[in-house]
């Protein structure tokens, strides 16, 4: 072997000895600094307003996926995936919003369509604090200012270190949450960790997935207990849902005991209004797709089914860029009450103008 040929191979080899050192570095930071939030963690109410709830009342709660003001008609998400009909597979390209203005914009949006529902309590999700995917935009604080009649409570869901991937466009560190606005004085709020998967890949993408039980005193000495959601996505066989569906019936469950109200608000992940194939679309059924029903809730418990479920979807796929008739909808976003919960629902047509959820609106009395 000539001199030449051994420099070129020691060079090749010290190259791929140098990356295998980083992709082993970097696995590492990445171990080192994955953690969970501990279950039964208390969380603050900011701006606690001081009024109680009377039964017999009209009450209203919005639910909203705000995709951290990124999903304007034209995005399309790097995780997700579909099929047409015709058989040609589909996915999203990208890892951020398009720019810090548009997240900006699709975030203000997003506010000015919420507090136009003017509504007594709100459950926000995939709300940033400081993200790569959204600019660093402090979406949260852009929600309590806009909005500062409101108790709010941040729990956080998504809190990453930097994501190298997709590698043209990094994820990039994460801290987003769900956030939960009450006019209403707000007793304790609790985060509640839901179980999540625990494979090294998938567990630094599903997020921290959680819920927050938030409760508001009524005036006959019982409590509302209102409770916001994100349940996974991403979820082949869906058996992290089952999981999360079990834990969250059991909740249910004690509290009914207890004679208290229940409110349950958020994406569900699921089709939740029998609308797997109500909408015209050009694509197959995606395989993320599970229907739930009142057969899986705790007994005394039930969706509120929106008064126009046939008309409006609220979530879109995120592999397609949006075109009414086009691409897969469904509605995955909406309410659970209990039997002492009169309730009736809507489904917010925002035409998907600043994300891939519309908002789900409920109107209840406590009985």
């Amino acid at each position: 072997m000539n001199k030449k040929l051994k420099i070129v191979l020691r060079t090749v080899l010290g190259i791929i000895a140098a990356l295998l050192l980083v992709v082993v570095g970097y696995v590492i930071y990445l171990q080192f600094n994955y953690k969970r939030i501990d279950d039964f963690t208390e969380i603050k109410t900011e701006n606690n307003r001081e009024e109680t709830l009377k039964t017999g009342e009209e009450y209203s709660a919005v639910t909203y996926n705000i995709g951290f003001g990124a999903y304007e008609p034209e995005f399309t998400f790097f995780m997700d995936t579909g099929v047409m009909k015709d058989g040609t597979k589909t996915a999203g390209t990208e890892a951020r919003a398009f720019s810090e203005e548009n997240a900006r914009k699709n975030t203000e949006g997003a506010i000015q369509t919420m507090a136009a529902l003017d509504s007594d309590f709100y459950m926000i999700e995939e709300v940033d604090k400081k993200a790569t995917r959204s600019y660093d935009v402090n979406q949260y604080e852009m929600i309590c200012e806009a909005m500062p009649d409101y108790g709010s409570v941040y729990t956080s869901a998504f809190h990453s270190v930097y994501l190298f991937y997709p590698l043209t466009q990094p994820h990039g560190s994460v801290e987003s949450g769900i956030v939960t606005l009450s006019k209403y004085h707000l007793k304790e709020n609790m985060r509640r960790q839901f179980p999540v998967s625990t494979s090294f890949v998938d567990k630094f993408f599903d997020l921290d997935r959680c819920f927050t039980v938030s409760r508001v005193p009524v005036d006959n000495g019982k409590e509302l207990v209102l409770i916001s959601l994100h349940m996974s996505a991403y979820d082949k066989g869906g058996e992290m849902r089952k999981k999360q569906l079990e834990m969250l019936n059991g909740v249910f469950a004690e509290e009914y005991a207890k004679g208290n109200y229940v409110v349950a608000g958020g994406d569900w992940n699921h089709d939740i209004a029998g609308t797997i194939e109500t909408f015209e679309s050009q694509q197959q059924i995606p395989d993320w797709v599970y229907q739930l029903d009142d057969s899986h809730l705790a007994e005394g418990f039930s969706f509120v089914i929106p008064e126009n479920a046939s008309e409006v979807p609220s979530c879109r796929g995120a592999d397609v860029t949006y075109e009414k008739g086009y691409g897969y909808t469904v509605t995955v976003d909406g309410f659970v009450v209990s039997d002492n919960v009169e309730a009736v629902g809507e489904v917010i047509n925002t035409e998907f103008a600043y994300s891939d959820h519309q908002p789900v609106k409920v109107t209840f009395k406590l009985k």
